[in-house]
This record gives structure tokens, C-alpha cells and sequence, in this order.
């Protein structure tokens, strides 16, 4: 049987629904990470090794994508013009008729090199972590793109998917760089990475956007909303949950949770057995891996609430007068804590026992259901 298409499996690197990071035009949100950059270029403090961290989905592998198609299309030494050295960049924004840019996008740069999952002919999917092996395909990329002169660069998304052998290798070609190379490193959870990684490359901090920016992003991204603060409120600010979240009809889902929970401290039994039958079946699970997913958020933002009072952006309508009923105190806030964490655990093993989506559901809103009774009882 004929395994998956080159131009039909999906890229690892790329969020469903939106453009691929090499064709992001506009990065929004991330004004402090692209501007440290700019300072060390223009102060000629450049290292060799950097490290972008921040939360999943806020624009790490764009502004890396930004990073190299700048530095690709700069002499490594800039030329002195007749009044002295050029004016230091203020952008990373790279011309559109740009050559090196027009390379990049369509993947046929040859010095630059993606560092990611790789494609398992056998079992015709993306294996599940970055393996040795595409490490050492960097042998024959740094060997070859020497002839052509220039930088050259190497994009790791994510390193936290590197295995063990594959986190020692880039750590040896951090240790003796190339000369003229430099390793862009974009990882979600940097403590996780190996510390000697850590402290070969210099940070780049992304943070979460604000909702005019996540708007922004998400007008690139040709998704059109007038919930923009909603989204932001449930995405936790990274426009990569933004677009999950509006692919798959989270908002809705999450305004059915809602309603569901406003009669709390008894939650609605109809409503509780709808919500559990959606989850049936072939056609209901990719809606019962959004439903457990949303329930966290809830169970986060309810937990929250109890320390920082209800939020001054809603998720959903009616959401900040149910936190503020289910959560109004420190107490209520560590008990809402402690539940997020026992349901997380029991969802966890009863997805790996593959417990019946209906009754995990209703175990789940049982819990809750118990929580808001003992707080109410407080």
C-alpha cells in the first residue's frame, strides 16, 4: 500500500489552520524579543547559539523564520558607505523581492536547514521525537553550504522534541560552532533542555499577545472574529490555541460549559448527559479531547479567580458571575486548585485505560459538582 504523499503529510512545525512560520509575514506581540536582537546585531554581539522560549503558540518559529531570512540576506561584514558605517536596522522585515527571502519561503535555501520531526516511511506518520539521525544530516549541510559563502543557519522547532542523542549532538555543535553559522533554538518548556544547551545560547523571551494583537494575528492568519478578547481570554494569549480553539468551535463548546456549570453547586443533569453523549464514538472524540481540554481551562481560570477576583475579560457570557460565585476567597481558590489537578490525573489514566468517553465526562462533572458543594459549604 502507498504510503502518504510528500505534499499531502503534515508539517510538524506548522499549526493546522495556519500559514506556515517561513510565511508569516507580520509578527505580532513579540516588539521586545525582535528588538534585543537588533541591539546585538547592531553592536556586533552576536552569538552563535540562540534560544527562543515562551509559551506554545505565541510566534517562537516566526520570529526564528524572521531571524534567518534576515540574517541570510546581509553580508556578513557590512560595507562602510562614504559617510561611514550603514545606520543600524530597525526591523527584521525582509524586502518581498528579496532573493534569499524568496528562497527560504519556497524551502530551497541552501543555507539554511530546518531541524524537526521527520516522516517514518514505515508507519507512515511523523515520528514522535527529533531523532539523532536528522542531526547528523547537518554534517553534509555545513560541508555544502561553505562553497556558497554567507551565513548559515539552523532552525531546531522544537528542541524539546529532540531524544537524548539528538539534544547531545546540537549540544557538540554549540560547543565548536561553524564558523559563520548560527543555531536559532526554539523550545516551549527550556527546562526541560539539557542546562549546557541552555547555557551556550543567549535567551529570547516571547510573551502572550493582548487581544488587538491576537486579533491581528489572527486576521493574517485570514480568520475574521469580533471575539478576539474572547479568545485571548481562552487561549491564554498564544494565537496558536487561538486557532485550534477557532477550528475546532472551542468558544461555543466553552460557552456550553458555561451554562452548563451555572447551576452549581448542582450542575444540569440533562445537560451533563448531552454533553457526555457528544463525546461517543468516532465523530465524538476529537470534540471529548476539546471537552477535557476546556474543563481544565475552566477549572484554571475558576482557581484563579479565587486570588484575583473574576476576570475582567470573559470567555464566555456569564463567566465572570460564575467564578466569582464558585470561588470567592484564598480557601476556594486552593480547593478549585487541588480538583483541577485530581481531574487532570484521572483523565489522564482513564484516556490511557480507554475508559468509556461518556462516563469519563460524568465522573469529571461529578467532581466538580462535589467541589462546589464543599465550597459552598465553607
Amino acid at each position: 500500500m502507498a504510503g502518504t504523499a510528500p505534499e499531502n503529510r503534515p508539517r510538524p512545525d506548522q499549526i493546522e489552520g495556519a500559514p506556515h512560520p517561513a510565511q508569516t509575514q507580520v509578527l505580532y506581540g513579540q516588539a521586545r524579543a525582535e528588538a534585543d536582537f537588533l541591539d546585538a546585531y547592531a553592536s556586533g554581539r552576536l552569538h552563535s547559539g540562540w534560544l527562543i522560549t515562551g509559551p506554545q503558540g505565541v510566534g517562537k518559529a516566526t520570529l526564528a523564520w524572521r531571524m534567518a531570512a534576515f540574517l541570510l540576506s546581509r553580508p556578513i561584514v557590512a560595507a562602510d558607505d562614504m559617510f561611514g558605517a550603514p545606520p543600524a536596522p530597525t526591523t527584521l522585515d525582509v524586502d518581498d523581492d528579496n532573493p534569499d527571502l524568496r528562497l527560504i519561503r519556497s524551502g530551497a535555501h541552501p543555507r539554511l536547514f530546518c531541524l524537526r520531526r521527520a516522516w517514518d516511511d514505515k508507519t507512515d506518520k511523523l515520528k514522535s521525537v527529533i531523532t539523532v539521525d536528522e542531526v547528523r544530516k547537518l554534517k553534509n549541510f555545513f560541508s555544502m553550504s561553505a562553497t556558497d559563502g554567507g551565513r548559515r543557519v539552523v532552525i531546531v522547532d522544537p528542541a524539546d522534541e529532540m531524544n537524548v542523542n539528538a539534544a547531545n549532538a546540537i549540544l557538540k555543535l554549540l560547543e565548536e560552532p561553524p564558523a559563520n553559522a548560527m543555531i536559532l533554538i526554539v523550545s516551549h518548556q527550556p527546562s526541560r533542555l539539557l542546562p549546557t544547551i541552555r547555557s551556550r545560547c543567549r535567551e529570547l523571551r516571547c510573551g502572550l499577545l493582548n487581544a488587538p494583537d491576537m486579533t491581528a494575528a489572527l486576521a493574517q492568519a485570514d480568520i475574521h472574529t469580533d471575539a478576539g478578547e474572547a479568545l485571548t481570554a481562552l487561549s491564554g494569549g498564544s494565537v496558536g490555541e487561538a486557532v485550534r480553539l477557532t477550528n475546532m468551535n472551542g468558544l461555543a463548546l466553552y460557552s456550553e460549559l458555561i451554562a452548563l456549570m451555572g447551576g452549581l453547586p448542582r450542575f444540569d443533569r440533562p445537560r451533563g448527559l448531552k454533553l457526555a453523549d457528544s463525546c461517543v464514538g468516532k465523530a465524538g472524540s476529537t470534540r471529548f479531547a476539546l471537552t477535557l481540554d476546556l474543563i481544565d481551562k475552566f477549572l484554571t481560570r475558576t482557581a484563579r479567580a479565587g486570588v484575583q477576583g473574576p476576570p475582567d475579560i470573559q470567555a464566555a457570557q456569564g463567566e465572570a458571575l460564575l467564578l466569582a460565585k464558585l470561588a470567592p476567597h484564598d480557601i476556594a481558590a486552593r480547593r478549585w486548585a487541588a480538583t483541577a489537578q485530581d481531574i487532570s490525573e484521572r483523565t489522564r489514566h482513564g484516556k490511557a485505560v480507554n475508559l468509556d468517553p461518556a462516563a469519563l465526562i460524568l465522573d469529571t462533572l461529578f467532581k466538580i459538582e462535589q467541589a462546589a458543594q464543599d465550597v459552598a459549604a465553607t
